[in-house]
């Protein structure tokens, strides 16, 4: 219940431990806390089988969008990167699949990083195509 809460609901975990305790049940935040990176610890097997499978693809969709960061004295604006393998609409016979990657900031080394592996990516972002470093890795997308 705590992960589908935190995950599902996006209910962070200091204000499920206040319910908690509102209900008599007695849960610190760091207890919390623990089973949440219990439970993130035993799927990233998953999470790498997914993402290999993702970073595989012949084409891939990147993109990003900010998300809110709570931190100490206010929220920051993160970014999550969102790379997406679909190639149903060019005959592919391989499950669609999408990767998120994290990061606190909107620095190309982000991006860089996730994609240095990859050999085409077909970006729907101008931030992600402008810091690859061979224009004949991307193409960009039509919308």
């Amino acid at each position: 219940m705590i992960v589908f809460e935190k995950f599902g609901q996006h209910q962070p975990l200091n204000r499920q431990a206040e319910r908690y305790a509102r209900e008599g049940v007695d849960l610190g935040l760091s207890t919390i806390a623990d089973q949440v990176g219990a439970v993130t610890d035993l799927l990233k097997p998953l999470h790498d089988l997914i993402a290999a499978h993702v970073m595989v693809a012949e084409r891939l969709h990147g993109d990003d969008t900010t998300v809110p960061l709570l931190a100490r004295g206010g929220t920051k604006t993160a970014r999550l990167w969102t790379y997406v393998r679909d190639d149903r609409p060019f005959g592919g016979a391989a499950p669609p699949a999408v990767v998120f990657r994290f990061s606190r900031d909107r620095g190309g080394e982000h991006p860089v990083a996730h994609l240095k592996a990859v050999s085409r990516v077909v970006v729907n972002c101008c931030h992600i195509r402008d810091l690859l470093v061979s224009p004949a890795r991307f193409e960009r997308a039509t919308n």
